[in-house]
């Protein structure tokens, strides 16, 4: 079957496609059918099944005969540690997990806060609250205590889950103190925590309310599988939202299971035996999606890392896990390709290992300019798949289908819309533009499974940030358009959409020029307010190792690239050199914190800054240029 007709039929008979795809889920109880309308456009997917998510993605590998496979594979170059987990093993220790969990009081419908670094235990934690019905909803271990604090008010955990300490390169995080003036700062109080102590660092319990991990799973009975209804919540993920409060997305336990089952094969290419590699943390939807849950439910073996793209210890450390390891399917941000491109421009780490078992590396998370993707797709010799997709969404609302039919790739474009995701690219009043034109995309109603149905008690804020705006739509926030031959385009996010002179341009597009650049290796376009024009692009460069190209000459060839690529229209002139950029711990640019600092607004600091003290680098990078204007 082609991809053409799979995507039809979803469009065309969406509850029939579905229904079909749901037969590769263990059901406690069948759904009766897909699609639940009757509360549009609040839709739902296979409410009145009943189902557990844990025996998908665990029992029945062991039941099936697979009980010996690595489930997990654990390595982590800061401690020179490898170790793997086998299905049933991983069976053992979350069933024991649960059981004392529940021994605890935590029952079906709690909420459990986990707060763990990049360890097995992570994932046995998740899994362990799935095997209870229990909600959990997982913060990046070593958040800062204010934002764990308004989590923990927000979804009134029973329990937290967390470990003593996090590891860096060269340094450790210290958890414990972190949680306990979470806990201090909120006003909800969990019942209990649990601490898994690190031998880098055992944590001071606190008496009557934190136990040790292994200590309290002591002589207790393993829990068994609780069947929860399909509209049930397997988690609540927090994203960040413009009004400072955090949106918690809810992920429905059946449409999450169905959707993330198709995605391994239909996108990643990968089943049963295969070692798939997700190069993200826990913390993320990535790690629920893809570190997590969607390998384990294909019976694939997963990989967690903790380490860094570079630095842990070189630009060579990816190469070293998918030679080790086997890794069939590997997906990682485009940060950090550019990373290790930065730090290793001719590729040399990539000669002393044989990736001869790498079919497919995937980016998304950002958009993938395309020097990044030309130089893997070079280096590596497999194709190089650019996919989109949300925190909201929780797999892939536009990729290529390499398990249908691999598609031609075309670099700048994610491809092609995935099943059930009727995507439209709208003007202002909500008007399907026509095939070439940039304007806001948004998808069709009803959003496939597997998507978020609604925010942790919040629905108001819902309908306001994502429906409201365009009736009948769901607006992903994001500007681009659709080519002739039906490729999606990201562009922007639509706020990273300048006007310059009333002429509506994307950053997205001169980044992608300045990369093209042999000098840059990584680099970032925002609008900053100009009293004439109203909004000019301003860019910042980084250059690569051993350029030795004086800044002043990179900024003019760039200026010059930006003028001959995208002309005189973009006004483009304004540039200067940095060491690095400010991102998120997952990668993200943090583009709008850099507009405010440049046109001089107050803004908060934002909780998941990788490191504050870029942003003095900025300023005063803006400073050198005339920034930030009165």
């Amino acid at each position: 079957m082609t991809y053409a007709d799979v995507y039809r039929r979803s469009i065309e008979d969406p509850n029939g496609f579905w229904m079909e795809q749901a037969q590769g889920i263990d059901w406690v109880e069948a759904p009766s059918t897909a699609l639940f309308s009757d509360n549009a456009p609040l839709y739902e997917w296979f409410k009145d099944a009943q189902v557990n998510t844990c025996w998908n993605a665990v029992d029945r590998h062991v039941e099936a005969g697979r009980g010996e496979q690595l489930a997990i594979i654990h390595d982590s170059p800061i401690t020179h540690s490898t170790k793997g987990i086998t299905y049933r093993e991983l069976r053992d220790r979350v069933a024991s997990l649960a059981g004392a969990l529940r021994a605890k009081g935590v029952e079906k419908g709690d909420r459990v806060i986990i707060y763990m670094p990049m360890i097995p235990e992570a994932l046995e934690a998740m899994l362990a609250c799935a095997r209870l019905g229990a909600v959990h909803s997982v913060v990046f271990g070593g958040f800062a205590a204010h934002e764990l604090a308004v989590r923990i008010d927000d979804c009134k955990p029973k329990a937290i889950i967390a470990a003593s300490c996090g590891l860096e390169p060269g340094r450790v995080v210290h958890y414990k103190p972190l949680l306990d003036g979470a806990i201090d700062a909120a006003s909800h109080k969990p019942d209990f925590t649990v601490i898994f102590q690190r031998e880098q660092e055992v944590a001071k319990l606190t008496e009557g309310r934190d136990v040790a991990w292994h200590t309290f799973q002591y002589g207790v009975e393993p829990a068994e599988c609780v069947p929860v209804s399909g509209d049930h919540p397997a988690y609540i993920l927090y994203t960040s939202g413009t009004t400072g409060q955090p949106k918690g997305v809810v992920r429905p336990t059946a449409g999450h299971l169905v959707a993330l089952n198709w995605s391994m094969k239909g996108l990643y290419n990968v089943e049963a035996g295969d070692v798939f590699w997700a190069a993200s943390d826990v913390g993320w939807v990535v790690g629920h999606s893809y570190i997590c849950y969607g390998p384990l439910i294909a019976g694939c073996t997963t990989i967690v890392f903790e380490g860094k793209p570079v630095g842990t210890p070189d630009a060579g450390t990816f190469w070293r896990v998918i030679q080790n390891h086997k890794v069939k399917s590997f997906f990682t941000a485009p940060t950090a390709l550019r990373a290790i491109k930065r730090e290793d421009p001719q590729g040399e780490f990539l000669k002393e290992y044989n990736l001869k078992n790498l079919q497919t590396l995937y980016l998304a998370g950002e958009r993938a300019d395309p020097d990044t993707v030309k130089w893997a797709q070079e280096k590596l010799g497999v194709p190089v798949i650019d996919h989109w997709w949300q925190t909201e969404t929780g797999w892939a609302i536009a990729g290529n289908p390499m398990g249908i039919e691999p598609m031609p790739v075309k670099i700048g474009s994610p491809t092609v819309a995935m099943p059930g995701y009727d995507v439209q690219v709208l003007d202002e009043g909500g008007h399907p533009l026509p095939r070439g034109e940039l304007g806001a995309i948004a998808i069709k109603l009803p959003l496939p499974p597997g998507t978020l149905p609604t925010l942790w008690n919040a629905e108001a804020r819902f309908r306001k940030s994502y429906l409201d705006h365009f009736p009948g739509y769901y607006e992903t926030g994001d500007a681009g358009y659709v080519d002739a031959d039906g490729y999606v385009y990201i562009m922007a996010r639509t706020d990273d959409v300048i006007n310059v002179a009333g002429h509506r341009l994307s950053t997205g597009a001169m980044e992608e020029v300045l990369a093209s650049h042999p000098d840059v290796g990584e680099c970032a376009v925002i609008g900053v307010s100009d009293p004439l024009k109203g909004q000019l692009p301003m860019s910042f460069l980084c250059l690569n190792k051993g350029s030795g190209r004086t800044n002043d000459d990179v900024i003019r060839e760039c200026v010059a690239l930006v003028r001959d690529q995208i002309g005189p229209v973009a006004a483009f002139k304004l540039a200067c050199v940095v060491d690095r950029l400010p991102k998120t711990r997952s990668g993200k640019i943090l583009r709008a914190t850099m507009v405010k600092i440049a046109d001089g607004e107050d803004y908060k600091m934002p909780a998941t800054i990788d490191d504050p003290a870029i942003l003095d680098e900025i300023t005063a990078a803006l400073t050198s240029v005339g920034y930030p204007r009165p």
